[in-house]
């Protein structure tokens, strides 16, 4: 049986103070590290089955930011502007291709064609950018931290997969009431799938025979 090779990614990435460790959505977190923080809530590691409330929801991060070190800020209008700016040019330096991107108020979704940067790599460079362009319009202090930890990747690895994330990233905006965005530097998905190995395997035996 041939792996599935991956095609795209989808990045998902918090700002500051927006998804902690034992937030009742579920985390990417293992252990809470902060003292003050450990009260709010158990942590359940990957997305939890069934989803909180808008309210309950609401509650959790009210009682979380009197206990964090660092104001919790939502980006404004003019801050997404930038951000996706800020997206843009580290797409055209390192010739990514972005499928779909959407910044909201308090993270951001990109659907992303496999690259030879890992998923890892990626997000890092697009957070630092992102965060050196903020503190230079004076949106942020040095010392205030913007993205509240590496983020996660989701791998895709067939067109149905990417077609279901793009459709997502894409009414993610309308869902929590803003409009729906474009970005100059997103590509339409065009269908492209990678070979399978069984295909690149019979490939490379008939250029040896």
């Amino acid at each position: 049986m041939p792996q599935p090779i991956v095609i795209a990614h989808h990045l998902i990435w918090t700002a500051y103070g927006w998804w902690l460790p034992n937030d009742p959505r579920g985390s990417t977190s293992r252990e809470i590290r902060v003292e003050k923080l450990k009260d709010l809530g158990p942590v359940h590691y990957e997305r939890k089955p069934v989803q909180p409330s808008r309210e309950e929801l609401q509650r959790f991060h009210e009682e979380a930011q009197d206990r964090l070190a660092h104001q919790v800020i939502e980006f404004t209008d003019e801050e997404i502007e930038l951000v996706g700016k800020s997206l843009g040019k580290v797409i055209g330096e390192e010739k990514y291709t972005c499928y779909r991107c959407a910044i909201m108020p308090e993270h951001v979704h990109m659907l992303m064609r496999r690259h030879r940067d890992k998923a890892e790599v990626m997000i890092e460079k697009f957070q630092r950018e992102t965060r050196e362009a903020l503190i230079q319009a004076k949106r942020r202090g040095l010392l205030h931290p913007v993205w509240g930890g590496p983020g996660w990747k989701v791998f895709l690895d067939s067109r149905e997969a990417i077609e279901n994330v793009d459709k997502y990233v894409q009414e993610n905006p309308k869902n929590a009431g803003r409009p729906e965005q474009h970005w100059s530097f997103v590509t339409k998905y065009d269908g492209w799938v990678a070979r399978t190995r069984t295909k690149q395997a019979k490939l490379a035996s008939e250029r040896e025979t």
